[in-house]
Order: C-alpha cells, then sequence, then structure tokens
C-alpha cells in the first residue's frame, strides 16, 4: 500500500482553487473554465444560432478555476464571421462528498475565447462551423459568480431513512397462506 504525504495531497488541493463543499459556488470576474459541448455543434450561413446549447466543465487544462465535476452550462452560439461567439447564462452543479451532496443553480455570465486570446472559437472551415465535444475551449467570466447552495430534497429524504423515520422504502406486510 502506498501512502500520499498529506502535504502532497494539500499542495495538490490547491493548484486549482475548487469550489467544494462550502455555502457559495464563487468564482472571481475573468476566471477562466475549461469546457466542452456535449454534442457536436455545427453552424451554417443557413443556420448561424444555436440556443440552449448544453456545456460541461473539463479538468486538466490550463483554467484559472475548476467547477465541480457534475455540472451543466446552458448557452448561446452565433456564427460571426470565422468564429463561434458563444455566451452562458445559467449553470447547475452537484458537488458530493461520500454520501453528502450540494446543489447550486444560478446565472453564469461567461463568453468563450480562443487561444488567441480573441472573442469566439476560431472553429470555421469553408463556410462550416464545427465545434466537436472532444474540443476544450475556455470560458471567462464576465462578473463575478456567487450562487448560493440550494436546497437538497433527496439529502433530506436520506438522512430521514438513516434515522429511521419516514416511509420511502415501506416493508410489505406478510400475508398467511392463500385460503383454498
Amino acid at each position: 500500500m502506498i501512502k500520499t504525504p498529506a502535504s502532497l495531497l494539500m499542495a495538490a488541493a490547491l493548484t486549482v482553487p475548487s469550489l467544494a463543499m462550502s455555502d457559495t459556488l464563487e468564482l472571481p470576474i475573468d476566471a477562466t473554465l475549461d469546457v466542452q459541448v456535449i454534442e457536436t455543434l455545427t453552424l451554417t450561413a443557413q443556420e448561424p444560432a444555436h440556443d440552449d446549447l448544453i456545456i460541461h466543465p473539463v479538468a486538466g487544462g490550463s483554467a484559472s478555476h475548476s467547477l465541480p465535476e457534475y455540472c451543466v452550462v446552458v448557452g448561446n452560439a452565433r456564427l460571426d464571421g470565422e468564429r463561434i461567439r458563444l455566451t452562458t447564462q445559467a449553470l447547475t452543479c452537484i458537488e458530493t462528498d461520500g454520501s453528502e451532496s450540494e446543489i447550486y443553480s444560478g446565472e453564469l455570465s461567461a463568453a468563450a475565447y480562443g487561444a488567441d486570446g480573441d472573442f469566439g472559437i476560431p472553429a470555421c472551415q469553408g463556410g462550416e462551423c464545427r465545434l466537436p465535444p472532444q474540443q476544450t475551449f475556455q470560458l471567462r467570466l464576465a462578473s463575478d459568480l456567487a450562487i448560493e447552495q440550494q436546497d437538497n430534497p433527496a439529502a433530506e429524504i436520506n438522512a430521514q431513512r438513516r434515522q429511521g423515520e419516514g416511509t420511502a422504502n415501506p416493508t410489505p406486510a406478510e400475508t398467511g397462506p392463500a385460503d383454498d
């Protein structure tokens, strides 16, 4: 069995600021996040926009911050010349720690930037712009993010179950042999 020194674990945890398990999910203005689309996004002159685009965070990139592993971001994409202009409007995250979980849901004002630092993602070729799910890009926050933790009904039900309260999973009544 290999044991990892606590100081090494602490250093790894502090390398990328995280939002884990607190009452408020917070990020500063201009924070960057590595993300990917869930499904291939294709924009053309005939279809120059896509609303309610689903995006999720990814780890291991060069972003300044990270989101909890289980998050979805909703945004809109517009064709602008040879770039895809992508902006966001909402975020929902679930952060877990063992059997405990916290839910955050609210507004997110961010925009996608290319590796060149310009607004929009350069993803166009021959009049068609494509952004595949495996392509990571960065969102940059346009304002501070501060979303309060939401009520978690499932956690409350589970707590009641652990305390023996409630009847979420009642035991079927025993019955005798059937009469002939």
